[in-house]
């Protein structure tokens, strides 16, 4: 039995890259044809994107700005491509933001996922993510349904039900939140019900720290998965493992061509670098195109493939979030803030903002890695008249040694004390 899904994981990188450039200007073209990417991409032309540097040029949307642009053309901003009249379902999430889910078998990619997790046909998954407005649930649906394997449509909450269902039917995987599965077992163990035949774990939604996992395998569940996906795009990477050994990181999804970017721009981190998620997702009803998710993450380096057989770049999961907005004397301070100051100082060559003292009563201070010459030159006067301009406050500089500054994609590093 194949270690993957199907063949498109297993291709050579180099052939993928070819593959999904090429597939770009095809993709731009069919967002052209929904109002709000039209305005988006209003002249650029298709035939021209078709390389990561000319993507790059593109303007970046914002999960953040989803609301906003809902108001404004309901129900998805202009951003559908299919009319509402050719949709499966439609989500609303929190905010409210609302999510389409087209007709196309295993429409969000969950198989790929639940495969790399060992669920196969013929196999039981108790699907414990919730079927109320929001998609995760219908996510797993899909992926089962493409794999063969049958599905308890147990939902979150009622944690005595999820028991007897567990012990009465005997599924071989859990999917749905760490928290709720450990919830479940504890439940299980006050009964003195077996649900033994739970073996596998695939997660979403939540952190997964290593010591819940350690506590999962210690308590009847060895194999444990970790999912990253999200309500707009479905799956964006999911873990993999060989042997019973998982490898390292998390394997990006065949349709999402991924960039890492600086905070509050558009522009590349260094590979290997902590920086905001971007998705550029290839689907036939909701292109996204340069989409910030507003997540933290990094590529793996010389990941390489992994036993399994999987050659996709891998990525380090998530690890916090991209916003770091923060108010300072009644007044807010973005990334977006650092960004401008270092482009409109190119001899700054890397930047952070670090906040001290408590509320009310704090300092500012700029901490910047820059060229020798402009750090001699008194350059630290003119980046404070910078600040002062852009963000209406008053901030120190100090320049530090190059490379001292972290590479954790912190552009705001709040330090004050709270109590």
């Amino acid at each position: 039995m194949s270690a993957t899904l199907d063949s498109l994981e297993r291709r050579a990188p180099d052939a993928r890259e070819r593959e999904m450039m090429a597939r770009l200007p095809a993709l731009i073209a069919q967002a052209q044809s929904a109002p709000g990417w039209a305005r988006i991409l209003r002249g650029v032309n298709p035939s021209d994107i078709d390389n990561r540097a000319a993507l790059a040029r593109l303007p970046v949307t914002r999960k953040a700005d989803l609301k906003q642009l809902q108001q404004q053309d309901k129900p998805f901003g202009g951003l559908a491509s299919s009319p509402t009249s050719e949709l499966a379902r439609i989500y609303m999430s929190p905010g409210p933001i609302y999510d389409p889910e087209g007709r196309g078998p295993d429409w969000w990619r969950f198989a790929r996922p639940l495969y790399a997790a060992g669920v196969r046909a013929g196999g039981l998954l108790q699907n414990c993510f919730s079927y109320h407005f929001t998609p995760a649930a219908f996510m797993v649906e899909g992926g089962a349904a493409r794999i063969g394997c049958s599905v308890i449509p147990a939902g979150s909450g009622q944690t005595e039900m999820q028991v007897l269902a567990m012990a009465d039917l005997k599924p071989d995987t859990y999917v749905g939140t760490p928290s709720f599965l450990k919830l479940i077992i504890e439940k299980a163990r006050e009964m003195g019900a077996d649900i033994s035949s739970v073996k596998r774990a695939v997660m979403g939604a939540e952190a997964l720290p290593e010591s819940l996992r350690a506590w999962f395998r210690e308590n009847g569940v060895p194999h444990v998965f970790q999912t990253y996906a999200s309500a707009d795009i479905g799956s964006i990477a999911y873990e993999s493992a060989s042997d019973g050994v998982l490898h390292p990181g998390m394997v990006l999804d065949e349709d999402v061509l991924l960039e890492i970017v600086h905070p509050g721009s558009g522009e590349p981190v260094a590979e290997g670098e902590v920086g905001e998620v971007l998705v550029t997702l290839f689907n036939p009803d909701y292109p996204l195109i340069r989409f910030a998710t507003g997540d933290l993450s990094a590529i793996v380096r010389d990941g390489g493939a992994a036993p399994c057989g999987r050659t996709n770049t891998r990525i380090k999961g998530w690890l916090g979030r991209a916003d770091q907005s923060t108010k300072v004397r009644a007044m807010f301070v973005h990334p977006s803030h650092i960004h401008d100051i270092a482009r409109r100082h190119p001899a700054i060559l890397k930047a952070r903002l670090i906040l001290t003292g408590s509320v009310a009563n704090e300092s500012m201070t700029l901490h910047c890695e820059m060229e020798a010459a402009a750090a001699d030159d008194g350059g630290a006067a003119a980046i404070v008249a910078t600040i002062r301009e852009l963000t209406k406050l008053r901030g120190d500089v100090r320049i530090v040694a190059r490379g001292s500054l972290p590479t954790d994609g912190k552009l705001i590093d709040d330090q004050r004390d709270y109590n």
